[in-house]
């Protein structure tokens, strides 16, 4: 793929009650772009998904005031940013564009939103009458999945919240981030039951913000002053209840992830740090076997003992700590994660977690709901 992410930028509010959705996407364009020392005028192509206002791409390239020959609406949920980076490399690649920006904003947490209400996507949805009458919340749907997981392979709870304790030690470090006390296994488990088995400290934080991306040609990559970030790899799958042939214990990445590697030429054992979806503990532990990193059912084992700990660890992640400790802007953590592998190339994470000589990084998104119908895209970055 030819094509370069320049520009990151991850806004450092968590609550923004006198902001309005439209602005945060102003205000992380303008860093984005800063970051990558371009301007407004430089921009051709603009990618955005469902969190942007009013009639997507039509409304928001109106107000960010930018001139584009190229838009992309393109809504797969939390992975859709991930597929927005993809889409903008092969749009470079066929000369529809040169300078993408990618924009992610939301205001859930001054909205009052959680995982506890029932999610409906309107009645006309083809799922709607057959699901909705039994609730379908976010938190006992990913609850459905971690009981399955349990069931088939042994799974326990304290496997789970090592997820949690790695992401915690990771947030420690990072100033903007929601919760940044370092736990343990154990207050994972004493803490209350959301949905079973299912603890609160496995379930990821609600946070207004939001972030943006630029990704060029790499001609341009070239001739700015900052490192330069390759994406090698990419792929995108969609998972359904598959005609009633419906298994919890696996997702969308399976597809997305053997289609990024082998784009890429490299294998998971080639991954020096991974951006792995942290809506709860279990969606990493799923991603992670779908990805390749160990065998579906060894999750468990894999993530025990600290492995994912930057430093001790074997596969440091989300070393920003992550949705479970940093933030989930608007619900859609799939921006946050391709920012953090950016950092971690450009040697720019935190000293205390940043991957020494840090050259091949992993993202990986993903949307709508692990039990239901969901979105998975995967990126595998270079440091060129």
């Amino acid at each position: 793929m030819q094509a370069c992410i320049v520009g990151a930028y991850e806004h450092p509010t968590r609550k923004a009650p006198d902001k309005s959705v439209a602005q945060l996407h102003a205000e992380v364009m303008n860093g984005a772009l800063a970051d990558a020392g371009l301007s407004r005028s430089d921009v051709d192509g603009y990618f955005c998904a469902g969190d942007a206002p009013g009639l997507g791409p039509l409304s928001m390239v109106d107000y960010l005031n930018l001139k584009v020959r190229h838009v992309d609406s393109t809504d797969t949920g939390g992975s859709s940013y991930l597929v927005h980076v993809a889409h903008a490399a092969e749009a470079i690649a066929a000369g529809r564009c040169s300078v993408a920006l990618v924009t992610l904003a939301g205001r859930p947490r001054s909205e009052g939103s959680s995982g506890m209400q029932p999610r409906s996507y309107g009645a006309s949805a083809p799922d709607a009458p057959f699901e909705n009458p039994y609730g379908p919340a976010t938190v006992n749907m990913y609850g459905m999945v971690a009981m399955r997981h349990m069931h088939e392979f042994g799974t326990t709870g304290a496997q789970l919240a090592w997820i949690k304790v790695a992401a915690s030690h990771h947030a420690q470090h990072n100033p903007h981030a929601m919760l940044r006390d370092v736990v343990s296994v154990q207050d994972v488990l004493d803490s209350p039951v959301i949905a079973d088995p299912l603890h609160r400290l496995d379930c990821c934080v609600v946070s207004d913000g939001g972030g943006a991306l630029v990704v060029t040609r790499p001609e341009i990559a070239r001739g700015l002053k900052r490192p330069v970030v390759r994406v090698i790899g990419a792929g995108e799958a969609v998972k359904g209840q598959m005609g009633g042939k419906v298994d919890l214990t696996w997702s969308a990445s399976a597809w997305s992830g053997a289609a990024a590697f082998a784009q890429a030429g490299v294998k998971p054992a080639d991954i020096q740090y991974a951006s792995i979806y942290d809506s709860f503990t279990i969606t990493v532990l799923v991603q992670l076997e779908d990805l390749g990193f160990c065998a579906k059912g060894q999750g468990g084992r894999f993530v025990a003992d600290g492995n994912l700990i930057a430093g001790p660890g074997k596969l440091p992640f989300n070393t920003d700590g992550g949705g479970l400790c940093n933030n989930h802007p608007g619900n859609r953590g799939g921006m946050t994660k391709v920012i953090e592998a950016v950092r971690q190339l450009r040697g720019e994470a935190h000293p205390a977690v940043q991957v020494k000589n840090c050259a091949l990084a992993l993202a990986n998104g993903t949307g709508g709901q692990l039990a239901s119908r969901h979105g998975s895209a995967t990126l595998i970055l270079e440091r060129a």
